[in-house]
């Protein structure tokens, strides 16, 4: 299955929807966010941020919000973004959004591209949580559990891969949107070797094993990358969350949805070590480590 947005939708009120409910899921009103980080490719508008344009749709009247662009890598890049600065004791409250309309920049001739693309969004709220393991606002969040939250997180970057997967457009090269390009078994190579690269890596900074994994959240590019990747670990593959069939390719949102519909069928539970893994243009990829 596919999903494209519809002719009143964009990415911001995509992001915008995706936000309220994960602030409802939160247990939180919009105004107790100071902090928006929108990961997107496809922005309503060259500027300003789509994030300012979820923020007023959200009605928050005071908070620091940006996009941050890396492509299907972006929600990662934009979790790290947002756990340091909340580490770094600049905010409290954070939305993370991935979002996209993909649909807008496909080349619908090009069947090696079309097919494997949709729209959505999804989003998680990240909160600071003290050493004593309350949330600061007097609440308590499990005292004697082990430390829950973002464990460890791994990001690369290799621009020397661009011609691979690319979009052949944009305001300071052709001054146009362009379409999106790619050369899908490099990518897949790439992808492959990188993710599985990268998902070690991190698993030894947090000083989890491979078996120690709960559930793995991809990157939902295509069933065959997800499956190799998971071989590669050595992870059982009823472990690994796939939405590919659901949603198809929506590049930075796609963790976000599997990590959603996960939570939603009762799969992520409270306590699990989840591992979430993308990789995108650029190229770009990159790992987190979380205890739920």
């Amino acid at each position: 299955f596919r999903h494209i947005a519809g002719p009143d939708e964009t990415t911001a009120t995509l992001g915008a929807a995706a936000a309220a409910a994960a602030i409802a899921a939160a247990g939180l009103a919009a105004q107790d966010i100071d902090l928006i980080v929108l990961a997107t490719a496809t922005p309503d508008q060259t500027f300003p941020a789509s994030a300012t344009k979820v923020q007023a749709l959200l009605g928050i009247d005071h908070c620091v919000a940006f996009d941050v662009g890396a492509v299907c890598s972006g929600f990662l890049y934009a979790l790290q973004v947002a756990d340091c600065m909340i580490r770094a004791g600049a905010h409290r409250r954070a939305l993370v959004i991935g979002a996209e309309t993909f649909s807008r920049i496909l080349d619908w001739e090009d069947r090696g591209t079309c097919v494997l693309f949709g729209d959505g969004a999804g989003a998680v709220v990240l909160e600071a949580v003290d050493a004593d393991g309350t949330d600061g606002d007097g609440g308590d969040e499990g005292r004697g559990e082990p430390p829950r939250g973002i464990l460890a997180t791994r990001l690369h970057a290799d621009g020397r891969h661009n011609a691979l997967l690319y979009v052949d457009g944009g305001p300071s090269t052709t001054g146009t949107v362009g379409k999106l390009r790619m050369k899908g078994r490099e990518v897949f190579r790439h992808a492959v070797t990188n993710l599985a690269a990268v998902m070690t890596e991190t698993l030894a900074i947090a000083g989890i094993a491979s078996r120690d994994v709960d559930w793995l959240v991809p990157h939902q590019a295509n069933a065959r990358i997800l499956e190799a990747t998971a071989k590669k670990l050595g992870l059982d593959p009823a472990r690994v969350v796939m939405t590919v069939d659901q949603h198809a390719n929506t590049s930075a949102a796609s963790v976000p949805l599997a990590l959603d519909v996960a939570v939603r069928d009762g799969r992520i539970r409270r306590g699990q070590i989840v591992v979430l893994e993308a990789m995108g243009g650029g190229f770009t990829w990159g790992a987190c480590i979380v205890r739920f």
